[in-house]
């Protein structure tokens, strides 16, 4: 769909809906308002492709302008660009991924003035510890942020620094750049300090949502969506258990990487992307896979023979690979010029059974 048609849809939606869909933040800017609203839309046509820090470096290059390991394998940028703030927190000026936070901000900027879509992720550091977000050992750095908490005050601190870097993400017309920002994923499993080993529901659910309150009514922070990410899930009961509510979240998504040890990629995604499905109408939310892959890409017909037959007919708005790291040459997930998967990934970028989309087939995802 041209995007002269795209408007047109968008319009006849809008008449026909007696509710269109409203972010949880009611002062969103209208970008982000438009943003949230194309997010259901777009899965009508397709799903957009992904790929974390896909601008700052790849498979074997680092802060080369213009680079793009999917641009490379199939001639257009993603359409989803997936950016990491941990460190930020700490007033470190890098991100745990050592990529200062300046060049994030530019390019992520860059890339919504292409008419890109933004996520963003955030890995912490244990507030307890002080070591990295993967220090799980503890099962009351959550309970020690929220209020009345030990951590609290310092808790506090990092929200400011986080919202000081949303509320500078400027265009060059200065127009806030929206974000789909992703806090606390994969908390289904046990990885982090804020897992279900962890923490209790309730507290899960205290931190998910005085950091929303925080940040949207506290510091005006208008130009975010909060997107709810889980780890791998039994079922429904499973993926709500945690669940915040409505009011809270604007995305239902799912973290779920191809561990062939662990799960069966196929049968597994195709039942918890259907439950995703199924939640995403129930609760009204678009929904997203918001991070997978299978690390090194051993299978060269994966993109075809694995991620396409998962993300089929699920009404997904987008799907997100993980990033591959320049510096260490097994630690990749997207495809990248000169692999065994690229002559796959292109036929999965150009099938017509389920549309995949880039950057430059995209509507406008702002008006």
């Amino acid at each position: 769909m041209n995007k002269l048609l795209f408007i047109v849809f968008a319009a006849f939606s809008a008449a026909c809906s007696d509710t269109p869909p409203l972010p949880a933040d009611p002062q969103a800017t209208p970008e982000t308002r438009a943003l949230y609203r194309n997010l259901f839309r777009i899965a009508d046509e397709g799903v957009m492709f992904g790929h974390q820090d896909d601008a700052l470096y790849g498979h074997d290059w680092k802060y080369e302008e213009g680079r793009s390991d999917v641009r490379e394998c199939c001639g257009d940028y993603p359409a989803v660009f997936g950016w990491e703030l941990g460190g930020l927190e700490t007033g470190a000026d890098r991100s745990i991924d050592d990529v200062p936070f300046a060049e994030i901000t530019r390019l992520l900027c860059a890339a919504y003035g292409r008419g890109a879509v933004n996520t963003v992720s955030w890995h912490p550091q244990n507030p307890e510890s002080g070591a990295s977000a993967w220090d799980g050992k503890t099962s009351t750095a959550v309970s020690s942020i929220l209020p009345g908490g030990a951590n609290h005050a310092q808790f506090r601190l990092w929200l400011d620094r986080l919202a000081g870097f949303f509320v500078g993400l400027k265009s060059a017309d200065g127009t806030c750049v929206p974000v789909l920002f992703r806090p606390f994923h994969e908390h289904t499993g046990s990885g982090f300090w804020w897992g279900e080993a962890q923490c209790t529901p309730d507290e899960y659910k205290a931190l998910w949502r005085f950091t929303v309150e925080y940040l949207r009514d506290v510091k005006g922070v208008h130009n975010l969506l909060y997107v709810y990410s889980p780890d791998l899930y039994r079922d429904a009961e499973h993926y709500t258990e945690r669940y915040p509510g409505d009011e809270w979240v604007d995305v239902l998504g799912l973290d779920a990487y191809h561990r062939p040890q662990d799960w069966d990629f196929l049968s597994g995604g195709e039942r918890m992307l259907s439950t995703l499905q199924r939640l995403g109408r129930e609760h009204g939310k678009p929904t997203a896979f918001t991070e997978t892959g299978l690390e090194g890409i051993p299978d060269t017909a994966w993109w075809t023979r694995r991620l396409l037959p998962v993300i089929r007919g699920k009404g997904l708005s987008y799907v997100l690979v993980w990033r591959n790291a320049h510096d260490r040459p097994t630690h990749f997930f997207g495809p990248w010029h000169g692999h065994a998967s690229e002559p796959d990934f292109r036929k999965f970028a150009a099938n017509r059974e389920q549309p995949v989309l880039f950057e430059s087939q995209l509507p406008d995802m702002y008006h």
